[in-house]
């Protein structure tokens, strides 16, 4: 990609759904273009193709789930881990409704987005806490994102996945069987992270800090429901849901603490990614220093500093 100028930034995700709030937030409510920042999104319909778009040039930056990025750091590439989105999984995992346990999904398929990021490595880790092994046990369907695994749950082409709120709750209303939440199996990982080639954010940090800050200053929005009456109506657009449902979504974020305040990337957070990866045979033995060096905070860093006088 060739460096440019402008104040835009590209960036991609996969269904671009509840954990891009803070996006749609900083966007909506001008915070972006305080920072004298255009921010451009490309919906990517797979998490693997926004990965794919940031190491090809096609997007500046990513906010996806981070295991891309540690395996092209490891494999000597380019990808990077600059930010945090969310540390705690807002996944419940749904099934059938005649599936009642964890148990009865031995023989099952389970829709993922991807077999190598996100999805599939959590399932992978909650399964295996009751004794199925992948693939032993169950297998997968790369189904898509929450809103394709939700239709295909109700197409029957699934047995199970987890699903990102509000889907979870639309599904638990239907009938469907809630199998428990994520995070109570996962409680602390890095989720969804913003990714950058390191030679084009050697070249953009001012670009790459402003757009960090307006997420910062979005997310402190979020967790603050003095605020609800102009965040309700953002939430119910971008997860095509009713009042209740934002409602509902609102509360559990901030209950969780979904979204990561400061953009930070909690040692713990990381150290589980890298875990559950070397678990699933997405990271070689002995990669583990490689692979927790592809988080460059220099940039948090400086999003995070108060201004300086002079500056």
């Amino acid at each position: 990609m060739t460096t440019d100028t402008s104040n835009t930034i590209l960036l991609a995700g996969g269904a671009l759904g509840f954990n891009w709030l803070p996006v749609f937030v900083a966007q909506k409510q001008g915070i972006f273009a305080r920072h004298g920042l255009t921010v451009e999104l490309m919906r990517m319909g797979s998490v693997d193709k926004a990965s794919t778009a940031v190491r090809e040039g096609a997007a500046h930056m990513a906010i996806t789930p981070p295991e891309g990025a540690i395996a092209s750091a490891v494999a000597g590439g380019g990808l990077r881990i600059v930010a945090g989105n969310v540390n705690r999984l807002p996944l419940t995992l749904i099934a059938q409704p005649d599936i009642k346990s964890i148990e009865q999904l031995r023989g099952k398929v389970l829709g993922t987005s991807s077999l190598t990021e996100g999805t599939a490595i959590y399932t992978r880790e909650m399964l295996s806490q009751h004794g199925l092994g992948y693939p032993d046990d169950y297998s997968f369907a790369v189904a898509g994102v929450h809103p394709a695994r939700w239709k295909a749950l109700q197409e029957g082409t699934i047995d199970a996945a987890v699903q990102l709120i509000p889907l979870n709750f639309v599904a638990v209303e239907a009938g469907y069987s809630d199998l428990g939440e994520v995070s109570d199996y996962i409680p602390e990982i890095v989720f969804t992270a913003l990714i950058a080639d390191q030679a084009w954010a050697a070249e953009n940090g001012e670009r790459i800090v402003a757009l960090m800050r307006g997420l910062i200053e979005a997310t402190a929005l979020l967790y603050d429901a003095a605020n609800d009456e102009a965040l309700l109506p953002i939430v119910m657009e971008i997860t095509q849901s009713d009042l209740a449902y934002a409602q509902k979504s609102l509360y559990y974020l901030r209950e969780k603490g979904v979204f990561a305040r400061a953009l930070e990337i909690p040692p713990a957070a990381l150290e589980k990614t890298v875990e559950l990866m070397r678990k699933a045979d997405l990271l070689a033995p002995g990669k583990t220093a490689e692979a927790l060096a592809a988080f460059d905070a220099r940039w948090v860093r400086r999003a995070v500093e108060p201004a300086k006088e002079g500056a």
